[in-house]
């Protein structure tokens, strides 16, 4: 099948570009190298640098008449969508809408989307959270994705598009970038292996769901593949909590760097908890996690040390 990847040379959509490719699928990659990398891009996919906003996407489409498209792209750095809230609703929301207009102009059967657990749910007050919580996020990112979400079933009701929508929590592992806001995991990784002082914003309690990226793209093919999750909603989770400072001890017990980090303020947009609940996937594909906290990190400071 023709695939076109969205963010295909970014951290989880080269992964899964790497994955669709294994399968004996055709992918083309839109990727404007904001984030992504060319070296992360596998050498049989098709690429284009493009951004999303541009009208010369149709260019792609026409051309390229994908069958299917996961749209990975966006600007995923909460505290950058609180500071520059236009410029990140114009490539989230913009930028999602410039795609599914092509899906529909050229006949696209489904996009798979990659939304936000860590985000649409907001402060929840059900821990882990469910796919059905009343969706209140606190960050503009949060605001973006959930629209975006709206638009998916505006565009299935009215114009047959069929969808897939992913609700990640935090994910982490090989390739994400240690550069960004966005990745605490890759940040202080590289910051200790770098003999640096990670800091920890606010006092280190609040709490993310971690998911290694082979079992966010392992769920992104399984629910890619079955008839069953036709416009549905599934959260990708481990529905384990683990708060900043105990994830801090842990990359350093892994690293092998006795540091201590410093601590600074508390960042606006961000969310105290979060942590989803899996189950809906779990009992209608019988997915689950198949990486715990400990295996994934270990796997990816293996990734950081070898660079």
């Amino acid at each position: 099948m023709k695939i076109i990847v969205t963010g295909g040379a970014g951290f989880i959509g080269s992964h899964l570009v790497d994955r669709l490719i294994k399968e004996g699928h055709k992918v083309i990659v839109i990727d404007n190298l904001s984030t992504g990398k060319k070296e992360n891009l596998n050498p049989k996919a098709k690429f284009y640098k493009i951004d999303i906003r541009s009208p010369k996407i149709s260019q792609i489409f026409k051309k390229e008449k994908p069958k299917a498209v996961f749209h990975y792209a966006a600007q995923i750095d909460i505290r950058k969508s609180a500071e520059e809230p236009i410029e990140s609703a114009s490539i989230n929301i913009l930028g999602t809408l410039n795609v599914l207009e092509n899906c529909k102009r050229f006949r696209t059967k489904k996009v798979i989307f990659a939304s936000s657990g860590g985000a649409i749910y907001g402060n929840a007050q059900i821990i882990p959270t469910p796919e059905n919580y009343p969706s209140f996020p606190v960050s503009p990112y949060g605001i973006e994705k959930l629209i975006s979400e709206y638009y998916l079933d505006f565009y299935h009701k009215n114009y047959n598009l069929k969808y897939l929508i992913l609700r990640y929590a935090n994910i982490y592992g090989p390739r994400q970038n240690s550069k960004a806001e966005a990745g605490v995991v890759a940040i202080f990784t590289n910051k200790l292996l770098n003999n640096e002082t990670p800091t920890i914003n606010g006092d280190g309690e609040q709490t993310r769901d971690y998911v290694f990226v082979d079992d966010a793209v392992g769920a992104a093919i399984l629910t890619f593949k079955s008839s069953k999750s036709d416009s549905s909603i599934f959260n990708i989770g481990t529905s384990r909590e683990t708060n900043v400072n105990n994830l801090y001890k842990l990359i350093v017990g892994e690293t092998g760097k006795n540091v201590s980090a410093n601590y600074g303020s508390a960042k606006p947009g961000e969310q105290k908890r979060s942590c989803l609940n899996y189950s809906k996937i779990k009992k209608e594909l019988n997915w689950k996690p198949k990486y715990n906290l400990e295996k994934g990190l270990k796997k990816t400071v293996k990734w950081f040390k070898e660079l």
